[in-house]
């Protein structure tokens, strides 16, 4: 008997199977956008499995987050549901570790931070994941990583012994409530494993790993020192003695990474897990496409090398002594599409590879190299692309220009005629972004720093729909009365010291070269607030208005 498919879409290889169903990979009919649809078989009465898979769908298609795999469409039908989704190009970070055994600290805190910021999403909307763990995380080819399988998620304050034993939290194996905090226990267990290669308890059976988990000291000998407060506050026996919130763990992490491995740690971490992708390469089938996959696996699994995020062994209430059981779930979502409708395809931009200048900045030069500029960023034929050697940031400006800068303890710029970047300024808080929680804090500890803002006109605020990122655009120049050019202005909670988080960038060239200043600004706001996990939607909305904003202004 042929298997159940649901209509609008042709099927082009299966990816994985079990005895919950099975994962393929298809195009809508008529286009050449791949997805990935996830059927669940029905079972004589369960429909109220069917029922609580529809509620999760709908309720995770509300989350907008890069970090979280996109969810498209739910359909239940009279064989089971399905689940069509984005099909991600990526490896699993179980397949990584299997194949590196750890990652280098920097890599493991850039893995960390996608999926504290995923994880963050769904705990906005009130849902906890409650199985969080390598295999439910894919790292992309460009070293950034996404979050799937939401197959046990719960909303917070719900309790059950559900979850993978190995990162499963002491009030999971207590079958207590469920919070934000769980899914930080378990986000924590996988990060140790990153940076030891080995998971934090290992005992053989349940009753040890429960005993471990419940009542063993974390040891956290065996992580680098410098790491070692994260993983003792994100591992916490007490839920209440954790960072209540992905959020709040990623405040934390932000700030030991930058102290312990300097501003560039980010950068650094993700080349390394582009590259640790890039060596398994062979393993991406068609064309580098990873869907999830089912508990089970199957040949085609297996033939993956176990990259198919499978959702593994889910424990049930009765578990602890008797049985497993292995569920099939949904995955996390980013956006959801109306039930009725094939997803829409989106149009493929290329993105230019374009040489970069280097600058003379605290006489130190490096080499021109290239680089791929975002899709949104369109460089003018009189434009160039220049880079600070030392801190490895970029910005566009007029072609054949000498580029250099100043730097000292307060403030740091650079740039080329026309075009000036703010790389960090003490307390730009208090004058661009007063009412921020950073402002508040330098006018307790530092009040010589916070002086009067000056009064700008015409600002107009960029929607980056990251909380606690702020971005906006003003006419003339932010810090003095200089009437020419236009001005972005950007802020990175806690980072206003570090040379990456770039208080501003000033334009003042012609009207005539407006499109160089649009380019400018764009191409600022995309390396300040992409790797903050800013989405591609919300840097297209946002290049929009600035070249929009500089067409008026400039």
């Amino acid at each position: 008997m042929a298997p159940w498919r649901i209509s609008g879409f042709d099927e082009v290889r299966e990816l994985g199977s079990g005895a919950q169903g099975r994962v393929v990979l298809a195009r809508p009919t008529g286009s050449r956008s791949p997805v990935a649809i996830k059927y669940v078989h029905r079972r004589p009465g369960d429909e109220a499995a069917i029922d609580r898979l529809r509620a999760e769908a709908v309720m995770l298609g509300r989350v907008t987050d890069p970090h979280v795999t996109r969810l498209y469409r739910f359909v239940s039908g009279e064989d089971g549901a399905a689940i069509v989704m984005e099909a991600v190009n990526g490896v699993s970070l179980k397949a990584i570790l299997a194949e590196h055994g750890k990652l280098a600290p920097e890599a493991a805190l850039v893995v960390l931070k996608g999926s504290l910021l995923g994880l963050g999403a769904a705990h906005a909307l009130g849902v906890v994941h409650r199985d969080y763990k390598p295999a439910n995380v894919v790292v992309q080819s460009d070293g950034l990583s996404k979050l799937v399988d939401f197959g046990v998620a719960t909303v917070s304050g719900d309790g059950a012994r559900m979850g993978t034993p190995a990162y499963m939290s002491p009030e999971q194996w207590e079958g207590r409530a469920a919070s934000p905090s769980t899914d930080v226990y378990a986000a924590t267990c996988v990060f140790f494993e990153c940076v030891t290669g080995h998971r934090p308890y290992r005992a053989t059976g349940l009753p040890g790993l429960r005993r471990q988990h419940l009542t063993e000291p974390v040891p956290v000998e065996e992580v680098p020192e410098p790491l070692r407060p994260l993983v003792t506050a994100g591992m916490a026996k007490d839920p209440d003695g954790r960072p209540p919130s992905a959020r709040d763990f990623l405040t934390s992490l932000e700030a030991v990474a930058s102290e312990a491995y300097g501003a560039d740690w980010e950068h650094r971490g993700v080349r390394a897990l582009a590259a640790g992708t890039v060596a398994l390469a062979a393993l991406l089938p068609l064309g580098a496409l990873i869907a999830q996959g089912m508990a089970g696996g199957g040949a085609a699994a297996a033939a993956q090398g176990g990259l198919l995020a499978t959702t593994g062994a889910k424990i049930t209430a009765a578990v602890l002594g008797t049985t497993l059981v292995a569920g099939a779930g949904t995955a996390g979502t980013l956006a959801v599409q109306d039930e009725t409708a094939p997803p829409r395809p989106t149009a493929t931009r290329t993105a230019a590879v374009v040489p970069v200048l280097s600058c003379a900045f605290d006489r130190e030069r490096s080499s021109p190299s290239r680089i791929r500029l975002p899709p949104q960023v369109a460089l003018p034929a009189r434009a160039a692309v220049y880079q600070v050697p030392f801190r490895d940031v970029r910005f566009i400006g007029p072609a054949g220009q000498d580029c250099g800068g100043t730097g000292g303890s307060g403030i740091g710029m650079a740039g080329t005629r026309g075009v000036m970047v703010v790389l960090y300024t003490r307390g730009y808080e208090c004058g661009f972004f007063p009412d921020s929680n950073e402002a508040a804090q330098r006018r307790r500890t530092t009040p010589q720093h916070c002086g009067s803002p000056r009064a700008v006109s015409d600002r107009e605020d960029i929607p980056i729909g990251l909380p606690g990122h702020l971005a906006y655009l003003v006419s003339g120049h932010p810090m003095n009365d200089q009437t020419d050019g236009v001005s972005l202005v950007m802020h990175t909670p806690m980072r206003s010291d570090l040379v990456d988080a770039g208080p501003y960038i000033h334009c003042y060239l012609p009207r005539r070269d407006a499109d160089i200043c649009a380019a400018a600004l764009i191409h600022r706001l995309d390396e300040i607030m992409r790797p903050r996990g800013v989405g591609q939607a919300a840097l297209d909305r946002a290049a929009r208005q600035i070249t929009r904003y500089v067409g008026a202004h400039l």
